[in-house]
């Protein structure tokens, strides 16, 4: 009595079981990456970066690496350091199912992107297919991860010094900018006053060619003044008979002088007699003879000093004009070379100045030019250069948005593993119920009758199968209960279906039928798709993919617990009612077949 209830009850439970066993595997694997042991191998070696202050920098670009897998944040594998021999040991004995290496030249190939000969640097993951072949895959994934972030984590550090550089180089065009600008300013005025310059060297040159004409003339009159200083000297030596004469006059006198006194005396010893007044006029007359010879001879020295001064200032003035003359020539040839050096002057001076205003023209563009690229360099202070970098390291980044997101991959899985439940639970059934008994067949009971009563009993227990599996949807996984009319409905139209089906394939084959249901199982496992696009199998398995009853069932599935269309829920439950329309029909149609045959004999009843 308890023998077909507890075989019963099994078959209610084999949907869950197949489901549940499944949809709870694997309902945590998209967070238990960091559970799969691997082990890490750090075998770069310390290296020492000199500034240009000479500043020693050590380098270990390996440990930051290995510092960033092993740390609490880490996403990816439960990575274990270790050495090359025991993670090698580890990779074969299954212990460990990837080994990452560090190269012992990883910080000197980190370094070389300063240098004139970069490098990439690399890592090496090892997997061992023996142990687990999805291991490699995920391994590779993680890997590309890794090295894309810690690549940009590099670069941006890169290029955040190069923009640091940028901004110093901004500074500097300012700077060499405003230089300018007083470059031009001063070329101005260089070339105001070179102007000025040329101005006065015209001037200059036109009063040259004036004194280089004067000159000329005071050569000339050098030379005449010179040949009459010569005949005033010449002359000047008859000036020695006039202190001659003074000389003679002077003796003339004093014999006078003496003479008289002379006389005066005569005068005494002839006549005593003689009148006074006579002789005092006579005495008189001879003392202002006498003094008048002493000034003679005074005059006559006086005279002749004179006259020595006279002819000693002629003679000097005489051969001064005789030098000036004879360097008149060389002064008026001077005095021509000036004229015409003062000319070169001025025009050179003119030159100067157009090249000046030249260089005030071209200093002031280059100063707008400078300050426009000073401008144009994008100003990076303080985290500028920082934030740059970091788009700069990873200019374009990728936005994925997903419509209609389940977060949860057990619901995801779900999708696929009720349908496949529900037609397993229906297989199950009709290992346990006999589509038909002889007693029916040879019964007056109507085919259509036979049949419904069949499927009824099938019914009721597909449906506790349906209920149970939506029970762990809005439950153990999670989904929303707003959605349980949408989730119970679809799951029992499958298993009507999925159930009027497997009755069709016993009624008509006979536990050959159920080897048939099996064999469809495999063809719907790989062809529905639904967790992966259905472009991804091959052709063949592509083109039969509408024609599968589980397509609809996964696709309508999905749309309810994801929120998707309800053209695709719609068009599943109407194919699910079609399906198990033509299979009940089909259930009529080959029971009445039987019930002819064994009427006349043709058929045994299937057991």
């Amino acid at each position: 009595m308890w023998g077909p209830r507890i075989a019963v009850l099994a078959v209610i439970l084999i949907p869950l079981a197949f489901s549940g066993l499944v949809v709870g595997s694997l309902s945590q694997a998209d967070s238990s990456l960091d559970r799969i042991p691997a082990a890490v191998v750090n075998s770069d070696e310390l290296i020492m970066q000199t500034a240009a202050d000479g500043t020693e920098t050590p380098i270990f670009a390996g440990r930051q690496l290995v510092t960033e897998l092993t740390g609490a944040g880490s996403a990816g594998f439960d990575w274990v350091v270790t050495n090359a021999e025991d993670a090698e040991d580890s990779l074969a004995n299954g212990e460990v199912y990837a080994v990452l290496t560090v190269p012992d030249d990883f910080s000197e190939s980190i370094l070389s992107l300063q240098s004139d000969e970069p490098r990439q640097a690399e890592i090496s993951i090892r997997t061992d297919d023996a142990h687990s072949y999805l291991s490699g895959a995920v391994a590779q994934t993680v890997g590309d991860s890794m090295v894309s972030a810690f690549g940009r984590e590099i670069t941006a550090q890169y290029i955040a010094g190069i923009y640091s550089s940028i901004g110093e180089f901004g500074g500097s065009l300012g700077t060499a900018a405003n230089g300018a600008s007083d470059l031009a300013s001063g070329a101005s005025s260089l070339g105001s006053g070179l102007g000025s310059l040329a101005t006065g060297a015209a001037s200059a040159q036109t009063g040259a060619a004036g004194v280089a004409d004067g000159i000329a003339d005071y050569t000339s009159g050098v030379g005449s003044l010179s040949g009459g200083l010569n005949q005033l000297r010449a002359g000047a030596g008859g000036l020695t008979s006039i202190s001659d004469g003074v000389d003679a006059f002077t003796g003339g006198v004093s014999q006078l002088a003496a003479g008289i006194a002379g006389a005066n005396a005569q005068l005494d010893d002839a006549d005593p007699a003689n009148d006074e007044a006579a002789r005092a006029t006579l005495a008189a007359l001879s003392g202002q003879l006498s003094q008048t010879a002493a000034g003679g001879g005074a005059l006559a020295s006086q005279t002749r000093g004179g006259i020595e001064g006279i002819q000693g200032g002629i003679a000097s003035s005489a051969d001064g004009a005789s030098a000036l003359a004879a360097g008149g020539a060389d002064l008026d040839a001077g005095a021509a070379s000036l004229a015409g050096a003062i000319g070169s002057l001025s025009t050179g001076v003119a030159d100067a100045s157009g090249g000046a205003s030249e260089l005030a023209t071209g200093a002031a563009e280059l100063a707008e030019g400078l300050r426009q690229g000073a401008d144009a360099v994008p100003p990076m202070e303080g985290d500028a250069s920082t934030e740059a970098a970091s788009v700069a390291a990873e200019p374009v980044t990728l936005v994925v948005d997903r419509n209609n997101e389940v977060a949860s991959i057990g619901q995801i899985v779900a999708t696929f593993f009720v349908p496949l439940g529900l037609w397993v639970g229906a297989l199950a059934v009709f290992l346990v119920l006999r589509p038909v008994s002889r007693v029916a067949l040879a019964s007056t009971a109507g085919t259509g009758r036979l049949v419904g009563a069949t499927l009824l009993r099938a019914f009721a227990i597909t449906i506790a199968q349906a209920l149970l599996l939506v029970a762990l949807l809005h439950t153990a996984l999670g989904v929303g209960w707003a959605l349980l009319p949408a989730t119970l409905g679809l799951s029992a139209l499958m298993a009507l279906a999925f159930t009027a089906f497997h009755y069709l394939l016993t009624v008509g084959l006979g536990r050959g039928g159920l080897v048939i249901s099996l064999l469809m199982l495999a063809v719907q496992v790989t062809a529905t798709g639904g967790l992966y696009p259905v472009q991804l199998i091959a052709e063949p398995f592509q083109a039969i993919s509408p024609l599968l009853p589980l397509t609809y069932g996964v696709s309508g599935m999905q749309a309810i617990i994801a929120g998707g269309s309800l053209g695709a829920v719609v068009v599943a439950a109407l194919v699910m009612v079609g399906f198990g329309l033509v299979s009940a029909l089909g259930s009529v149609l080959v029971v009445r077949s039987i019930r002819r045959s064994r009427s006349l004999g043709l058929l045994a009843v299937p057991a």
